[in-house]
Parts: C-alpha cells; sequence; structure tokens
C-alpha cells in the first residue's frame, strides 16, 4: 500500500485504518463469472489486455460507483483511473486515486487497488504503465474503449501514445463490455425488476402530484422523493417532467413553468436498483381530453396489448418490429409516429441510461437478433396528438427470462386524467 513520503497524519490513519460496512452488489462468484466472461470475448477479440475506464464497464467488473467522474474536469485532474484486465489472469488491477482509496473498499470486490502516487494528483498514466509493466502484462495487445467518454480525446491519445511507445499494440475494444453486458445473470435480471417496481412507484407519484398550478419542477421533485423513499438511486438521465406544448419536445428539461388546465403531461421516470436501470413513461392530461384525443390514444395504446400477447423468450427482433408497424399502419397511426423502438437497459451512470442494443422498425440493425433470455429492453411509442396539443407518449422495459416474457409497466397505456 501507498504511504505519503511526509510524517504520520490523519490521512494515514484514514487508509490504513478506515473500512465502512460494505456495499457490495453481488457476491464475489456473480464478480467472478463476469469476469471470465469478459476475458473469453477478450480471446475472441484477440486483446491481451483491456483497460477499462467507462463507469458502467468499472462497475459491471467490480462495483465501483461513485458520483464523480472527471467528466468535464480540469486539465489538471484528468479521467485516468480504470481497471485492467489481463486474458491469462484471474484478477483484475483497480487503479485510482488515493483519496478514492476508502470509497473501493466498500462497494468493490477488487484484491488489487493501487493508488497513483499524491503527487500526481488523478494524472495517473505513468503510473498504471510502470505497474503493469513491472506485472508483465505489457508489451500486449490493448483494447481501449474508443466509444466510452472517458477518457476524453485528448487523454486517450496520451494514453494510446504512451502504451505504443512501450510496445504495445493498441485496438477498439469497446465491443468487449457492451457485447458480454448484453446477457444478464439471474441476479442482474432481479434487479431490472426491482428496478420496474421503483419506477411505477414515481411514476403514481408524478400523477398524485400533477395539478394545474403545479410546475414541472414540483412534480419531478415528486417523482424523485417516491423512488428514493422506495430504495432507488439517481438515474442516468435527469428524468422529464413536460407539460402544454412544451411536451412536443421530448427531450426538454422539467421546469419552473407551471401546468395548466386541460393540457397534456408526459413524464418518463427511470428506476434505479443496483445501478440497474427499468425505463417506464406515461401521458398524462388535467382534465378529460376531447374525444378525438381520446380516441387516437387509445388505439395507440391498444398496440401494447397485441405486444404482450406477443411476448416470449427468444422472440426474433424482426417479428416484434414487424408486428409493431403492421399494427400502425393498418390503424392509419403510423404517419403520425415520432420515433417507435426501444433500447437495452442495464447498468448506467450519469450521463446516460441508453445501452448499445437498439432496434427500431425502420431499421435492420440488429433485426436479425432475438430476445434471448436474460435480456432488457425498453420499447417507446412516440406519437403527435391531433391540433399539436402534445405528444402521446408511452414507454415499457420488456425482461425476458427463462420461460418468460413481460412487460415491467403496471400504470395502464391509456392518457392517465388527473382532476
Amino acid at each position: 500500500m501507498h504511504r505519503r513520503e511526509t510524517k504520520p497524519s490523519n490521512w494515514d490513519e484514514l487508509i490504513e485504518t478506515c473500512r465502512p460496512d460494505s456495499e457490495v452488489p453481488f457476491p464475489p462468484e456473480e464478480f467472478k463469472a463476469r469476469l471470465d466472461r469478459v476475458r473469453a470475448r477478450m480471446a475472441k477479440d484477440r486483446i491481451e489486455l483491456l483497460f477499462v475506464a467507462s463507469p458502467e464497464g468499472m462497475n459491471y467488473l467490480s462495483g465501483y460507483q461513485c458520483e464523480w467522474y472527471q467528466a468535464q474536469s480540469p486539465k489538471q485532474w484528468p479521467a485516468s483511473s480504470g481497471i485492467a484486465v489481463h486474458v491469462d489472469h484471474d484478477k483484475f488491477i483497480l487503479f485510482d486515486t488515493v483519496r478514492e482509496f476508502v470509497l473501493q473498499r466498500y462497494c468493490t470486490v477488487s484484491t488489487d487497488t493501487r493508488p497513483f502516487p499524491p503527487a500526481s494528483m488523478r494524472d495517473g498514466i505513468s503510473f498504471i504503465l510502470d505497474e503493469l509493466k513491472a506485472e508483465r502484462w505489457l508489451p500486449a495487445r490493448v483494447g481501449l474503449e474508443y466509444w466510452s467518454y472517458r477518457p476524453n480525446r485528448a487523454l486517450s491519445q496520451r494514453f494510446e501514445a504512451a502504451l505504443r511507445a512501450a510496445g504495445s499494440e493498441v485496438v477498439d475494444g469497446s465491443d468487449v463490455l457492451r457485447e458480454v453486458r448484453w446477457k444478464k445473470s439471474p441476479a442482474e435480471m432481479a434487479c431490472i425488476e426491482e428496478a420496474g417496481r421503483i419506477a411505477n412507484i414515481g411514476l403514481m407519484a408524478a400523477k398524485d402530484a400533477i395539478a394545474p398550478g403545479t410546475t414541472e419542477l414540483e412534480v419531478y421533485g415528486a417523482i424523485v422523493h417516491a423512488i428514493a423513499k422506495a430504495g432507488g438511486e439517481n438515474p442516468g438521465i435527469t428524468m422529464p417532467v413536460l407539460s402544454g406544448k412544451k411536451s412536443n419536445c421530448l427531450h426538454a428539461l422539467a421546469s419552473r413553468r407551471k401546468i395548466g388546465r386541460g393540457e397534456i403531461v408526459c413524464v418518463d421516470v427511470s428506476g434505479v436498483f443496483k445501478r440497474y436501470h427499468a425505463n417506464i413513461a406515461r401521458t398524462f392530461a388535467t382534465g378529460e381530453p376531447s374525444k378525438e384525443i381520446q380516441a387516437f390514444a387509445g388505439r395507440i395504446a391498444r398496440s401494447m396489448e397485441l405486444m404482450r400477447n406477443a411476448l416470449r423468450p427468444n422472440l426474433p427482433v424482426r417479428e416484434l418490429n414487424q408486428l409493431m408497424m403492421n399494427y400502425f399502419i393498418a390503424e392509419g397511426l403510423w404517419e403520425h409516429r415520432g420515433w417507435i423502438g426501444g433500447y437495452e437497459m442495464g447498468i448506467a451512470f450519469p450521463p446516460d441510461w441508453v445501452g448499445n442494443f437498439v432496434f427500431d422498425p425502420l431499421s435492420e440493425i440488429n433485426a436479425e437478433r432475438v430476445f434471448e433470455p436474460g435480456t432488457a429492453v425498453n420499447y417507446e411509442n412516440q406519437f403527435v396528438l391531433p391540433k399539436a396539443v402534445g405528444t402521446y407518449f408511452t414507454i415499457d422495459t420488456l425482461a425476458f427470462k427463462d420461460g418468460e416474457a413481460k412487460l415491467l409497466g403496471t400504470m395502464p397505456y391509456e392518457i392517465q386524467v388527473v382532476a
């Protein structure tokens, strides 16, 4: 363990003795199985050493989570922490600052954590390379996560140049963790189902809070309070509460805008449990919408029952895409759509909960794959309502397990009318 090069201080006592109660999310055998799957994928991709810096990847391998990943930090504090995995070794090495040394003790299964020298602050590249050389893990064919925002372009280029100077070949290793995480263990699927329970609680809190004169932020606050009380964590995306004509902007932010009488309100919630997300959204109205609006939305809502009846393990992606598209075309709704489709749900950290796997009726991407047991995706219906009064917006999370496939949302899909 690294000792500070000064006389003994409170820092030394902290590093030596402080061990908060464990909050590791899963037992060691779960993490061992994950590491084995990652190493098998590395072998397939001919990657000898993988350096994982994405928050999702670090969490998947070790349980690591914190509130700050230096995403937009000063140049003096580069985001160089991460986990090194070697294809031939059944352990990983966690590299981080001495300031996070206590953090990793309570939330990770790491058995080999190496803190940067304090004088380097957060710039650990040279330290990481020296340690990996001493371990005889370098030189190697090294995979870096090119598709992760962390580390940023400037730091990633520095890291890559240093690796090449040390005699290593550097390739894109992004697909290793992204593909391995697609199929989830029973323990992971249980987390997604619990996240669905929490999301339903958040939606009910929104329904109770929505009223004319209430601000979007007040409704947002009610959701956050309800999901936190239910054991939910901070989601990867700020959850939208959008009212009136603003509901036509589905990626807008809740604001101090007061919700009016007779308005459409779209609410998009993600429940989070052990960093696993389940995404559920519904459309509300402050007062009874016109018969035209209700009939239009009702026809869209019925598509979800069609989907429910079709769900099963190993459902082909193309079959689901075609089923939904054919229904909307037959109903004369297709030309009013926004986006219809979905994406993978799972581990996520701010600023995103959108997973790697994506599908929609107009794309051939992933169309030949199946929703195998151990996978979870959301599905979105976005349709512009008549007279531009707002958007009908509904999302549910689909969970595929051995012998079972189900929708996690419990609130009806029709527009939910509040007093």
